[in-house]
C-alpha cells in the first residue's frame, strides 16, 4: 500500500478512535497531521491487538498474548528498518518512522508496555504507576515530539512531551477504573489501595466506594499537574504544532477535570467531554499558542530513567 492510501486508512482509524485527538490533529500543518494519523494508526493498532479490542472498544481476553506480543515486536521492527509487512498499520509506522527517524527504542518501550498487561502485571507504587504510564502513553508523546521536528537528543523538551502523555494517560485511567476492574485489571497503585483499606480484587464493592473515589481523585489531580508541564514544553514547538498540543491537553485535560467534578459518577458511566468545550478549546488553544507559558520547573514530577533515555 502506498503512502496516500496508508494516510487515508490512517485519518479513518484516528477519526474512529479519537475523536478528541482527530480534532486537535487538524491543526497541524498538512506534513505534520499525515504523520501524527500514520503514528497513530500503528500505535492504535498495537492498543487493539494487545487488548483485543476495535479502536479501544470492546475489550476481549487474548487466547496467546505472548505471542501476540512477539508479532507485535517482530513487526515492528521490519517496519522501523524500512520494509514492507503487508500490514498497513505497521507499514504507517514504517513511513514515519523512516521520515522523521523515530529512534526504535521508543517503539520498543511502548510495546513493553502491552507486555506488562499481557502477563496481568499491576502496579505496586506510584512509581511503577508512571512507569507504565511512560511505556503506553509518555513514549507515544515524545514519539509525537520527534514527528513535530524536537531532536530525538532534546531532553529537556522530550521530558514535557512525555509528561503530556502521562496526563493523558492518568486521565485515562481514571475514567476507566470500572471498565479495567470488569476485565480483571487494575492500575491503581497497591500501597494506595492498602493506605485506602479497598481490597485490590474489589475496588468495585460499594463498601469501598468513598474510599475509591478519593483515589480517582487523586489521579486525576495528578494528570492536571502533567498537563500542566508539558504546557511549557510546547513553547519550544512551531506555532500550528503548539496550537494542536495545546488544544489537545486542554481537551483531554478536562476529561480528567470532569471525572473530579463527577463526584463518583464516572464508575457508573463513561465520561465524554461536549463537541462545544472541544471546539471552545480549540479556540482558546490559539490564543494560548500566541505567547510563552509561564516558566514551571519540573520538580518533584517522575522523569523517564536512564534506561528510556539513552545519551
Amino acid at each position: 500500500m502506498n503512502r496516500k492510501n496508508l494516510v487515508l486508512h490512517a485519518r479513518t482509524s484516528i477519526e474512529r478512535g479519537s475523536k478528541s485527538f482527530a480534532r486537535a490533529s487538524k491543526l497541524f500543518s498538512r506534513q505534520t497531521r499525515e504523520r501524527a494519523w500514520l503514528l497513530y494508526y500503528w500505535c492504535r493498532a498495537c492498543d487493539d491487538l494487545a487488548d483485543g479490542q476495535d479502536h479501544g472498544h470492546g475489550m476481549s481476553p487474548i487466547a496467546n498474548p505472548g505471542k501476540t506480543i512477539a508479532a507485535m515486536r517482530m513487526m515492528t521492527a521490519r517496519a522501523h528498518g524500512g520494509e514492507q509487512t503487508g500490514n498497513p498499520p505497521f507499514d504507517a509506522f514504517g513511513v514515519v518512522a523512516q521520515e522523521c527517524h523515530i529512534p526504535k527504542y521508543f517503539a520498543d518501550d511502548m510495546i513493553d508496555g502491552f507486555a506488562l498487561d499481557a502477563r496481568g502485571w499491576r502496579p505496586e507504587t506510584e512509581n511503577d504507576l508512571f512507569q507504565y504510564c511512560y511505556h503506553v502513553a509518555g513514549a507515544v508523546g515524545c514519539m509525537m515530539a520527534v514527528v513535530m521536528g524536537v531532536s530525538a537528543r532534546d531532553q529537556e523538551v522530550l521530558d514535557r512531551a512525555c509528561d503530556l502523555g502521562l496526563a493523558f494517560q492518568l486521565a485515562n485511567i481514571a475514567r476507566d477504573v470500572a471498565e479495567d476492574a470488569a476485565a480483571g485489571r487494575c492500575y491503581l497503585p497497591g500501597n494506595w489501595l492498602a493506605e485506602a483499606g479497598i481490597d485490590p480484587d474489589r475496588i468495585m464493592d460499594p463498601a469501598h466506594r468513598d474510599a475509591l473515589v478519593a483515589l480517582v481523585n487523586r489521579l486525576c489531580d495528578l494528570a492536571g499537574d502533567y498537563e500542566a508541564s508539558a504546557r511549557v514544553g510546547a513553547s519550544s514547538l512551531p506555532f500550528r504544532s503548539r496550537w494542536a498540543v495545546l488544544a489537545a491537553a486542554g481537551i483531554y485535560g478536562d476529561i480528567a477535570r470532569a471525572i473530579k467534578q463527577s463526584a463518583g459518577a464516572s464508575l457508573d458511566q463513561r465520561i465524554y467531554t461536549s463537541k462545544g468545550k472541544k471546539l471552545g478549546w480549540i479556540v482558546k488553544a490559539f490564543g494560548q499558542a500566541l505567547v510563552n507559558s509561564a516558566p514551571r520547573d519540573r520538580h518533584g514530577l517522575w522523569t523517564r530513567t536512564r534506561a528510556t533515555r539513552p545519551a
